[in-house]
């Protein structure tokens, strides 16, 4: 894994963890083992025909949770890599290694108590359910494409508060020990989030568009599509619902982009694409919608309104990071930007020496375009020109720019790339538009960007690794804890592991059985791993009973149900 992280850049390392694979539970392998029995066998008939080559070819293990380590020697044979990451992590960090072709993998197993579905990022849904379609070449092209295209998407402030407030829930219910006070309290902050989203951002829009295709897509004709999508492949339940007929089944397109939905519902309609290439249509329709492509004021009105890091590029090469708050314009022509919080400046995509956010800490604001009496900006003057104007150190200059922003100040210090003027810094400097105010000289120095155009607005910023090296991740994965009572169940998940491996007596599921029936009635999952190793000696009296509860079980509307009927029909096969 050392070797992989010599790839990845430092910011997303921050994100990377050790897979604790000692930590996984009796309890958890059990609960792997069996999604993987009831999904392969279901799969082989309803998902897309990659599936099953898929799972051998990255890795996906299927009588024990899977090494991360394993899976990405394996992945690294299609050209892409696996990480071990912190559970959630926010979607553009998710996007960015998804470009690099690196798959987050998030380690946590689901409890047996959610066996059929979790919210939560976990290795089923990460690994079983993203990994094994990856060995189709169309669709590992399609996510690279999409990786980089939404994590230049804008993503707002109340996406963020809803991205935070989904993961807490989430977390919150894959607690054994969490109380029903604060599972009502992170439900309520959740529903407050959604009800505070006022507009469908371009990280939103982007995220539908991957929910319809990679989380929940389905392929081939519309009468009788296939499962591509991660979400369906990881989940018992809505695998088998998605082809009921309510379940309204329309061809992908672009409009899929106008259908919310919601990750604690099933789902009510699908979207099918007639093929992997035509994934990448439909993303490069979409991308073409986007700021990073617009730019100009479309894309400066897209970032103020998101209220989060986004880049303004300007001319190809000149980039300011930061919160835009404001802007001026002339003529379409942008005048004059401005931002909040910590500014990074950078050259092509590189951050400009001491122009970091440790520098430009509260924030950031330059005029923009032509200078009167030249009709060109700063970076486009001649030699003649810029002796003319007198645009040396120490010199106290005047400028005045086409829409009428002024500027006297003394010049400290002037960057230069490509034998051109792209910075220039003042002392003592007033900048004015008309009779207002946009920088006095108690303000401090004056960094002015020679520029015109806004040529690309994207979300984040241009030099990253340099932007968010101080910012500190917070650590999610941790051990989960278990209980007395847990111990010993486990305990007996693993006398029925060792009887599979033959280094206990069968003898001894009996015994099993008998310790289920006088603590663990509801445990239904350890019932079945009993029948499935007595299931030869279906006539003795106590595995007919076994039999005949799970049985039963299979017919209640528990979450549970769908996922045991399937189970209890392999064994009848």
């Amino acid at each position: 894994m050392d070797q992989i992280n010599r790839y990845i850049p430092n910011h997303l390392k921050k994100y990377i963890v050790k897979q604790d694979y000692d930590s996984y539970s009796f309890i958890d392998h059990a609960c792997w083992r069996y999604i993987m029995k009831i999904s392969i066998d279901y799969f082989s008939k309803h998902a897309d025909q990659i599936y099953n080559k898929g799972l051998d070819k990255t890795g996906i293990t299927k009588n024990k949770i899977p090494r991360i380590t394993s899976i990405n020697k394996k992945l690294t044979k299609l050209g892409w890599k696996a990480v071990c990451v912190r559970g959630f992590i926010p979607p553009q960090i998710f996007m960015e290694f998804q470009s690099l072709r690196v798959l987050p993998i998030a380690a946590d197993m689901r409890t047996h108590k959610h066996l059929t579905y979790t919210p939560a990022p976990d290795i089923v849904h990460e690994a079983a359910g993203h990994a094994p379609i990856l060995a189709n070449k169309e669709y590992s092209k399609y996510l690279i494409d999409y990786g980089e295209i939404a994590s230049k998407a804008i993503i707002s402030s109340e996406d963020m508060d809803l991205y935070y407030a989904i993961r807490d829930l989430s977390d919150i219910k894959e607690n054994i020990n969490a109380t029903k006070y604060k599972i009502k309290k992170c439900e309520e902050k959740l529903k407050n989030a959604y009800k505070n989203i006022s507009y469908v951002s371009e990280s939103s829009t982007l995220s539908r568009m991957n929910w319809w295709t990679v989380e929940y897509g389905l392929i081939g004709n519309l009468n009788a599509p296939k499962i591509y999508g991660a979400g369906l492949l990881s989940s018992v339940s809505e695998s088998e619902n998605c082809f009921l007929k309510n379940v309204k089944k329309i061809k992908l397109d672009i409009n899929c982009i106008n259908y919310s939905y919601d990750i604690t519902e099933q789902q009510p309609q699908l979207f099918v694409t007639p093929s992997y290439q035509h994934l990448r249509k439909v993303l490069n329709d979409l991308s073409e919608r986007m700021s990073y492509k617009i730019g100009g004021i479309f894309g400066l009105k897209t970032a103020i309104k998101a209220k989060t890091i986004c880049t303004v590029e300007i001319d190809n090469h000149l980039y300011i990071s930061g919160k835009l708050v404001n802007y001026k314009y002339n003529n379409d022509n942008i005048t004059f930007l401005k931002f909040n919080e910590p500014v990074q400046l950078s050259y092509k995509k590189r951050e400009l020496q001491g122009h970091g956010i440790n520098y430009h800490s509260h924030g950031y604001s330059t005029p923009l375009g032509q200078l009167k009496n030249y009709n060109k900006s700063i970076d486009q003057l001649k030699n003649s020109e810029i002796k003319k104007l007198n645009l040396q150190k120490k010199q106290i200059i005047k400028l005045t720019f086409i829409g009428g922003i002024h500027l006297i100040g003394k010049i400290e210090n002037i960057i230069k790339r490509s034998s051109k003027i792209i910075l220039i810094t003042f002392n003592n400097c007033t900048v004015k538009q008309h009779n207002k105010i946009l920088f006095k000289p108690e303000w401090g120095k004056f960094d002015m960007l020679c520029g015109t155009k806004i040529t690309s607005v994207y979300g984040g910023a241009a030099d990253v690794s340099n932007y968010y090296k101080y910012i500190n991740v917070e650590d999610k994965y941790k051990k989960k804890p278990y209980n007395n009572l847990d111990k010993k169940l486990n305990d007996l998940y693993m006398q029925v592991k060792k009887i599979r491996q033959k280094k206990l007596k069968i003898i001894n599921l009996k015994y099993i059985y008998k310790q289920i029936n006088l603590k663990y009635e509801n445990e239904w999952l350890l019932k079945y791993e009993v029948l499935e190793l007595a299931y030869n000696t279906i006539h003795e009296p106590w595995v007919k009973t076994l039999y005949n509860d799970l049985k039963e079980l299979s017919y209640s509307n528990n979450d549970y149900s769908g996922a045991l009927e399937r189970g209890l029909l392999l064994l009848d096969k």
